[in-house]
């Protein structure tokens, strides 16, 4: 397996710090101290080598250090206030996020986590109102109809948030979409290690960013529901064969602005300390159970 990597000896300081960070070890020192890839089958490219370097030698699957931005000083205050100042946003503006922060918000999402460094996520966005509008007539069409005929038990219970509004449906009234211009799903392959934690990280990501740039978002756990139970509509956003909807986000401009932050009620937080563990068999087996239970 050849993932390039390469080092310029001419800039290369033999200071061992791509060695070193290597998560999987598959760096050692040639004859002459030169970092080398001794083990590319452990290389999970996840280019902390060529990031870690402080004199740009590192390059690897066909990345130059030169092309890499800087790491700039960040203020946590700023940050903290982004994060304080998210709100889900369910009025939007009738009109298009231009091309150029939506592209933004795409180029961003190449640098999410994911486990094993598995970068395989795919992103289906829907980037035109015009599109979304068909969407949308096409997602209430298909859920009207299957609101007509009696739904077998287990299905009930899924919809029954959509059997109590039924009536707000047939209405106009758009109790999924909440009038949003925009969606992004985020898809993950069946067979990924950890494809629901890969998406979610994913929109959280999204979410921020989108913030930053004055956007509007809004988690949909009714259309993610709506995607699952009806394929077709997963054909419609083109969702890859082998993968899965993760979960929605809806976005645009917001036609609503907060003033302040708000003032959550705080959650419970344990500082551990060293001590024995102490546990019967009884609590083991409440304790596998929570941890299985959705």
């Amino acid at each position: 397996m050849n993932h390039k990597f390469e080092i310029n000896q001419e800039k290369c300081t033999k200071c061992s710090l791509c060695i070193d960070n290597c998560p999987t070890k598959a760096l050692s020192k040639d004859e002459n101290e030169y970092p080398i890839m001794k083990n590319s089958f452990a290389c999970m490219e996840c280019q902390h080598c060529l990031a870690i370097c402080p004199n740009k030698a590192v390059s690897i699957m066909g990345k130059n250090p030169e092309d890499s931005s800087e790491i700039k000083e960040i203020n946590s205050d700023d940050i903290l206030n982004l994060i304080q100042s998210r709100r889900s946003i369910r009025k939007y503006k009738q009109i298009n996020v231009s091309k150029d922060t939506i592209q933004k918000l795409k180029d961003m999402l190449n640098y999410v986590p994911t486990g094993k460094n598995n970068h395989k996520l795919h992103f289906s966005f829907i980037e035109d109102i015009e599109v979304m509008n068909d969407f949308r007539k096409k997602t209430y069409s298909s859920l009207i109809n299957f609101l007509n005929h009696k739904p077998i038990k287990f299905l009930s219970e899924k919809f029954k948030k959509f059997i109590k509004q039924k009536e707000a449906i047939l209405n106009g009234e758009d109790i999924i979409f909440r009038t949003a211009p925009h969606l992004v799903v985020v898809n993950a392959p069946i067979n990924s290690s950890c494809p629901n934690q890969d998406g979610i990280i994913a929109l959280s990501y999204f979410e921020l960013y989108a913030h930053s740039l004055k956007l509007g978002t809004c988690w949909c756990g009714y259309a993610h529901a709506i995607l699952k139970m009806f394929p077709h509509l997963c054909e419609y956003l083109q969702v890859p064969e082998g993968y899965q909807p993760i979960y929605v986000m809806l976005f645009g401009y917001p036609d609503i602005k907060y003033q302040r932050t708000t003032q959550p009620n705080p959650y419970s937080f344990t500082t551990i300390e060293k001590h024995e563990i102490e546990s019967n068999f009884l609590n083991k087996f409440k304790r596998i159970l929570w941890n299985f239970l959705r």
